[in-house]
């Protein structure tokens, strides 16, 4: 494969726009770097859309997928719930009593 640096790829454009339309590819380097490869564009525009199921079998999905970490998540949520309760110096009234271990902020209602 052809390497031209830019300075030639300047002066020469048209010359190596019809080397790559009929099918040489060659690539245009900066200070001895590539930089760019210039092929030819095909007939047909190429889908490079991602399509669904492209990995179908490859790879498994637990069937607790969507509850992965629903502990934590709710824990997470809970802390910053009373951290904002706290801040604003609201007490918390709540039904769920996995709350109740942060006393000063949180007051569980039992049924």
């Amino acid at each position: 494969m052809q390497t031209v640096n830019i300075h030639e790829a300047k002066t020469h454009l048209s010359r190596l726009e019809d080397e790559a339309a009929k099918g040489n590819v060659f690539i245009i380097a900066k200070a001895g770097k590539p930089m760019v490869k210039v092929l030819p564009l095909s007939g047909e525009e190429t889908d490079t859309t991602k399509k669904l199921g492209f990995m179908s079998g490859e790879i498994e999905v637990p069937d607790d997928f969507d509850s992965l970490g629903a502990t934590e998540i709710t824990a997470l949520f809970d802390r910053l719930l009373l951290a904002q309760a706290r801040t604003e110096g609201m007490i918390l009234l709540t039904v769920d009593a996995s709350v109740s271990q942060y006393k000063e902020s949180a007051l569980t209602l039992t049924s």
